[in-house]
């Protein structure tokens, strides 16, 4: 039987950080008990005998709403779907928007690991970014889930931001280090448009580091934490040993998932597919059983879109491409079927090949798009 993963979208925050750009929503919390509601029959219509190895529970801010509704959710999955008793259940959580009671709740229903949004460690930078905790707050949050029990804690964390220095980086890593987290993310600010944080750039009232800065702030952070024992197995992305993502490893390995609630995407059967931005219509469509109107269609993949997705997406890894799980999926090999790029990408030292592995050069870490690009 198949092995899947499952996203459910959590689209309500207290308050959208300035440079955020996902499908989050102010002062919409009139919705949610009907937004659960809807997402439970969405659910319910999609049933599928695979076995639900990850579920992920993202935003918006999932813990902006009350802690039954997170409960009902996880019961309804459970009562749909066959989920491993082994299932890796993360949730996503910001500090302001969590109590004991809320932890607790959580660990219950068998979330057993927990995605906090730390993103800077000095609170003139996180009221910069428009956050609405403090460091006292995020560290209070932290020792909470580890009073609760959570053993696989995330941190978030964001380098590139309006005038952050080296200094800035080196206490942020050493703050990182002293709390000894399992998982860390560490992205790169990159400015969307429509983003608070993009109109004030703009205006000239913030100013970014230089890239050659936020490049030097990012090699900094790589050396600190693999010099303190986390390793690095996604561009962004550090764990202990045996701690990494299970649900976002099993994306890269282009495993199947399917996502519920407003936004959220999907990819089964060789169909990638999301569902419509609009709480209310939405809603809408679910109460009056109207359930195509809330999917889009993005791409049904033939085998070479297949081939050049895998590559793309295995390339994320610091490992790279396995040329072994490659051949196994598609009876091909990866080096003679894109043997004209890679040829290309080895000459520009941008990747190298081994007998196991396709992978980046660590002078393509910095120029990934790069690399990716010679396989869309």
């Amino acid at each position: 039987m198949n092995k899947i993963g499952i996203y459910v979208h959590i689209p309500f925050c207290i308050k959208k950080c300035d440079y955020c750009d996902f499908i989050s929503y102010e002062n919409k919390e009139k919705y949610v008990e009907k937004y659960v509601q809807a997402l439970k029959k969405e659910i319910e219509i999609n049933k599928k005998e695979n076995i639900v190895q990850t579920i992920y529970i993202g935003g918006g801010t999932p813990s902006s709403i009350e802690s039954i509704y997170i409960i009902e959710i996880l019961d309804k999955i459970k009562k749909e779907f066959n989920v491993d008793n082994e299932a890796e259940i993360t949730i996503e959580i910001n500090p302001g928007t969590v109590n004991e009671q809320k932890l607790y709740d959580y660990k219950k229903a068998g979330i057993n690991r927990i995605s906090i949004g730390m993103q800077a460690c000095e609170d003139k930078m996180l009221k910069k970014i428009g956050r609405i905790h403090t460091y006292e707050q995020f560290k209070n949050t932290y020792n909470l889930a580890r009073k609760i029990g959570f053993k696989n804690i995330n941190i978030d964390a964001i380098i590139g931001l309006p005038s952050q220095t080296i200094k800035d980086i080196e206490k942020l890593v050493d703050e990182i280090i002293s709390i000894n987290p399992e998982h860390i993310s560490v992205y790169s600010l990159i400015l969307e448009e429509g983003t608070k944080l993009k109109e004030k750039v703009d205006r000239k009232e913030e100013i970014l580091p230089e890239e050659e800065i936020e490049r030097q702030m990012y090699w900094y952070v790589k050396k600190k934490l693999e010099e303190n024992n986390y390793i690095h197995y996604e561009i962004s992305n550090f764990s202990k040993k045996g701690f990494e993502s299970k649900h976002n490893l099993d994306c890269w390995n282009q495993g199947e998932y399917i996502g519920f609630g407003v936004s959220a995407h999907s990819y089964y059967n060789s169909k990638r597919y999301s569902n419509i931005e609009s709480i209310e219509e939405y809603i809408e469509n679910i109460e009056k059983k109207e359930y195509n109107k809330n999917i889009i269609v993005h791409e049904i993949q033939k085998d070479e879109e297949k081939m050049k997705e895998f590559m793309l997406l295995g390339l994320r890894k610091i490992q790279g491409v396995n040329i072994s799980d490659f051949k196994n999926k598609f009876i091909k090999n990866p080096i003679y079927e894109f043997r004209k790029e890679l040829s290309k990408l080895e000459k520009e030292k941008l990747i190298e090949i081994d007998e196991n592995n396709i992978k980046l050069t660590n002078k393509a870490i910095d120029l990934a798009n790069i690399v990716w690009e010679e396989f869309i």
